[in-house]
């Protein structure tokens, strides 16, 4: 691979305007593609094999029409201190709101309280529930902009109107701080290189990289129904691997022109070196990614493939961009150890003789590898403490800030009508096989009725046919509780003896059942999941590094930097420290995705700097080196660059903390503090402790699985091969001259 990769390297110098001519036409043609595409409305979600799924699809086939995507608000009105909201102005007021809502062309429906009895028992709060045709995010301005004046001009009278549900829904925004994480490796870059224009390649490939992906999916996101959170994450993970893959490459080819190559040489080593671990670690972030369908969900599954999808375009750039971006830059990009005279230029030769931070490092990590292991250890498994009490759950609008609409329309509703009412359970009694459906119907009712936890059950409401019917149920505990989950699991065990005596299935839906499903999948994929990422990339890392033992001790490491990353995110979103730093508003349960999110985000990550570091440490050892010196010599070349490139990683994260949205928002937290842990911690500190720790036993493979393996050449052994075929053709053409 290292022989092929450099002469691509050398290519892509050679032929630089070829090369990135294709790139800014692919950029154009997703530019063109993103700029015509019709707009995407909200990614449609659904958990296939789930009871809660059922039943949905049963609603959509027994009650055509009734549009159970549609997007849905609730307008809550509270009376003034003292007044109730029967007395004549104020029910005036609702039933004139009731009206103008009725008229929205997308409107389906709209329910007046007075007629539906959906006032309090103290008489001071009302909401009318109004359904549209559309989904949230699919809904025209005018509807939204209709909403809100009706609401307003009830406002005008007195009451308080506060507006819930996702008809309202915006689309996140990331704010200023994403341009404050690229910002920040604007300059990690610049004095990384020390050099303006050497800086700025890596910034420009992920940007193109990014441009290219992030159109491809809003061009294709109507047609594979792909939801906003899709290019945000694509962006987010594209921005961090497409710098650190342009870093590793750019670096290494700075130090083969300190070691006196040509330019076109050197960039042709470069690719060839540093770009087989780019290969082999983008390979490992795509396997993660793309691994995530094995979870069977569909949303999952397409943000999975579109980030890998960008991952992918960034490796390439790497390759193939870089090289022909290096060879435009010419002189101006200087060799290690050589700074522009814009930044100093000239100092760093006074200090050439001193061992850098790397080396110096890896030195007392060597020496002391025991103190320096247990030290880690102790400390991820202190961070990981918080995890053992990881509670699930999706986002709704109790988790919203206190300043918007929609939270405030939540806890109005709590206040009157209990926590409960703002996750009710639609429970579906399907009597299609049962002799009397009228009596089903009547017997699921009274047995719900009875149970523990409920406060009120609503009449069986069926269908035309007659042999299906809705009941919704309102529990004494709000959505997310434990409570709650133990009220849906009551509900379903009892279905098996309401089918033995009426013939008549029961099933729970409604997003309070929808979420409990889906942390319920999440968790049961989580092994798999684990297991067959781990397990692939594990097999991926042997024909690097042929061994076993350095993939092991990389997958253990890994688990160590996850799960105490997961330990932060408890303490931060669900405990609540240092949530007003972070811009939490309201703690609560961990959203379910986030540990299989993390597990196959942060494991292709994470690889990422075992790849760079370890693989560097091992072309010394084939070389000849000692196991300890390997070591040194890896942190020596290594060590600055993957410094580097995980703060950059940690800015670029960092920067979607101040997202509007709670899921980008944890995402971002999640995988920022998840590279400190791995880059700082495990591949900084325990990878050497433990490499020294085992010596020469690091680098053990069995003879037979040495044969069977291909050889990759990732440390580039036959560009050695190269140098020894040139100097050979050299000596006989000066023997031939004699």
């Amino acid at each position: 691979m290292a022989t092929f990769l450099y002469k691509l390297g050398r290519l892509a110098f050679r032929r630089r305007h070829f090369a990135a001519l294709i790139w800014v036409a692919l950029l154009t043609l997703a530019g063109v593609g993103a700029a015509s595409a019709p707009v995407a409305g909200s990614s449609s979600f659904s958990i296939p094999g789930t009871e809660a799924q059922k039943a949905f699809d049963l609603l959509e086939s027994r009650f055509p029409g009734m549009s159970a995507d549609g997007a849905t608000a609730r307008v809550v009105f509270k009376a003034p201190s003292g007044e109730k909201m029967a007395d004549k102005e104020n029910k005036a007021t609702v039933e004139k709101a009731v009206e103008v809502l009725g008229t929205g062309s997308e409107v389906t429906s709209v329910t007046d309280p007075f007629k539906v009895h959906a006032v309090s028992k103290d008489g001071s709060i009302a909401y009318a529930s109004v359904k549209y045709k559309v989904s949230g995010m699919e809904l025209k301005d005018a509807s939204k902009d209709a909403l809100k004046a009706a609401a307003q001009d009830a406002r005008h009278s007195g009451l308080t109107v506060e507006v819930g549900g996702d008809a309202l829904q915006a689309t996140p925004e990331t704010g200023s701080s994403e341009v404050i994480g690229i910002a920040i490796a604007a300059v990690v870059l610049v004095i990384t290189f020390g050099s303006l224009i050497a800086a700025g390649l890596p910034l420009l490939t992920a940007l193109i990289g990014v441009g290219i992906g992030v159109s491809t999916i809003t061009a294709l996101a109507s047609a594979l129904d792909l939801g906003s959170t899709t290019s945000t994450l694509a962006m987010m993970i594209g921005l961090a691997v497409g710098i650190d893959y342009a870093l590793f490459i750019v670096s290494r080819y700075r130090a083969e022109l300190a070691e006196g190559r040509e330019r076109e040489e050197a960039a042709g080593r470069a690719v060839g070196t540093a770009g087989s671990a780019v290969v082999f670690a983008g390979l490992t972030v795509v396997i993660a990614l793309v691994g995530l369908s094995v979870v069977n969900i569909p949303m999952l599954t397409k943000m999975g493939v579109a980030a890998a999808g960008t991952v992918a375009v960034a490796v390439l750039i790497a390759l193939t961009m870089i090289p022909a971006l290096l060879g435009y830059a010419g002189r101006r990009v200087q060799p290690a150890g050589k700074k522009s005279r814009l930044l100093g230029g000239g100092r760093a030769a006074k200090k050439a003789g001193k061992p850098n931070m790397g080396t110096r490092w890896a030195s007392f990590v060597v020496r002391r590898p025991l103190a320096v292991l247990l030290l880690g250890v102790v400390g991820l498994g202190a961070a990981a403490v918080p995890a053992a009490s990881l509670q699930l759950g999706l986002p709704d609008d109790g988790s919203q800030p206190t300043s918007t609409t929609q939270r405030r329309a939540y806890d109005l509703l709590s206040d009157g009508f209990g926590p409960g009412f703002n996750g009710p359970l639609m429970v579906v009694v399907d009597a299609k096989a049962s002799d009397a459906p009228k009596t089903a119907f009547s017997t699921v009712h009274d047995e719900i009725k009875g149970l523990k936890g409920v406060v009120s059950v609503s009449p069986a409401a069926p269908n035309r046919a007659g042999d299906t019917a809705m009941i919704t149920v309102i529990p004494d505990s709000k959505p997310s509780s434990v409570t709650t989950e133990d009220l849906v699991h009551t509900i379903r065990g009892g279905g098996a003896g309401i089918k033995a005596e009426t013939g008549a299935t029961v099933l729970v839906t409604g997003s309070t059942a929808m979420n409990i499903d889906f942390s319920q999948k999440l968790n049961d994929a989580l092994i798999p999941y684990l297991a067959l990422v781990v397990g692939l990339a594990f097999l991926l890392l042997i024909v690097v590094f042929r061994s076993i033992l350095v993939p092991l001790k990389a997958a253990l490491g890994f688990l160590l930097s996850v799960m105490a990353a997961l330990g932060a995110v408890v303490a931060v979103f669900q405990w609540g420290w240092l949530s007003s730093l972070m811009g939490v508003q309201e703690t609560g349960p961990i959203m379910s995705m986030m540990p299989i999110f993390m597990v196959g985000v942060v494991f292709g990550l994470a690889m990422d700097y075992e790849v760079f570091l370890v693989t560097r440490m091992r072309e010394a050892y084939v070389h000849g080196e000692k196991p300890g010196q390997a070591i040194v010599t890896g942190f020596k070349h290594g060590a600055r660059v993957v410094t580097a490139a995980a703060v950059i990683m940690i800015a670029v994260f960092s920067g979607f903390i101040g997202s509007s949205e709670s899921m980008i928002k944890m995402i971002g937290f999640g995988l920022a503090i998840a590279v400190f842990f791995d880059a700082f911690i495990v591949r900084m500190a325990l990878v050497p402790a433990v490499l020294a720790l085992l010596g020469k036993r690091a680098w053990w493979l069995p003879r037979w699985l040495d044969r069977a393996l291909p050889n990759v050449d990732v440390e580039g052994e036959g560009l050695r091969a190269l140098d020894e075929k040139s100097r050979e053709e050299d000596r006989e053409r000066e023997l031939a001259g004699v």
